[in-house]
């Protein structure tokens, strides 16, 4: 029987690992997605969520550029590719580019592409973007667009007042509608609910989202959660299992947060669900290093892909 998603915060741990695990080998076996990313526009956001190192509402220190070069974005792009990781996305500051930032994104993208290396662009995320632009990214060879609803619709005015929840949810149904594939999920240990978490999923689940990243709140010194209590790994570790059964066949990708959070319990990660990994840096943090993350991999027997 499947377990209740309103049980999983109770349910013991070797019960939920044992239902999750079947989950996830049913939909990926014995693979384990790798990608990472590209900060290419940093700091300076005129949106004020409460967790951002890169809000200009709050002084945290975090590294602030402009728009990467077309030439520079190229270069750390193949960088990646060389380690290994396939799959790379290219992530900017703001609630949406200008039209000369795009206009970059897009011409660099399509030159970078061209030159058949030996990987490929697997999502943009740069905010808010109208029907034209979402099908010129999907035109220039991006295989999906990345844009986060963060948490439920009731919480969300809680960690941000820039910018409604529903504006979110539109962008991504507006991609949905176009035929694009999207990456949407959310950030937790913001001070949410159990009742917050279920309701992301499930709305994920209704706008049938087939990759869902998952981070974990570091709390950043400026900003107004920076005194919040980090999440203990039982408790994102269950997170990642509520997600896998109210999403039994999308991708889960453990992203922000995870070997801050999880420890030395990262390895526990699969048997709560967790299909796919962000390595190397995050936007304006450290994370785990490539050949690190491929070595745990093949320490669970899984294969990194």
């Amino acid at each position: 029987m499947p377990i209740p998603l309103s049980e999983i915060p109770f349910v013991p741990l070797k019960e939920l690992y044992a239902v999750c695990s079947q989950l996830r080998q049913k939909s990926f076996g014995s693979r384990v997605e790798l990608c990472s990313i590209v900060n290419i526009k940093s700091g300076r956001c005129a949106m004020n969520c409460r967790f951002c190192a890169q809000s200009g509402h709050y002084n945290t220190g975090a590294p602030v550029y402009p728009m990467l070069d077309s030439e520079t974005l190229k270069q750390e792009t193949r960088r990646i590719w060389k380690q290994g990781v396939k799959r790379v996305g290219w992530v900017a500051s703001g609630s949406a580019p200008t039209e000369q930032e795009f206009k970059q994104i897009i011409e660099t993208a399509e030159t970078l592409l061209a030159e058949n290396n030996a990987g490929f662009l697997c999502s943009v995320s740069i905010g808010q973007l109208d029907e034209t632009k979402l099908r010129q990214i999907k035109n220039a060879g991006f295989l999906r667009i990345h844009h986060n609803l963060e948490t439920s619709e009731r919480f969300y005015p809680s960690i941000c007042t820039t910018q409604k929840w529903r504006d979110r949810y539109e962008t991504v149904k507006r991609a949905k509608d176009l035929g694009l594939d999207v990456c949407s999920g959310g950030i937790f240990g913001l001070g949410e609910t159990w009742q917050d978490r279920t309701y992301l999923a499930l709305m994920l689940k209704e706008l049938d989202i087939k990759s869902v990243p998952l981070n974990f709140i570091r709390p950043v010194a400026g900003t107004p959660l920076a005194n919040q209590p980090p999440l203990m790994p039982e408790e994102a570790l269950r997170i990642t299992a509520l997600f896998r059964i109210a999403l039994p066949s999308a991708a889960l990708r453990l992203c922000g947060g995870r070997p801050q959070t999880l420890g030395e319990r990262q390895t526990e990660l699969f048997a709560a669900g967790a299909d796919s990994l962000m390595t190397g840096d995050y936007l304006t943090t450290t994370g785990c290093g490539v050949e690190q993350d491929m070595e745990m991999i093949r320490r669970q027997e899984l294969m990194a892909d």
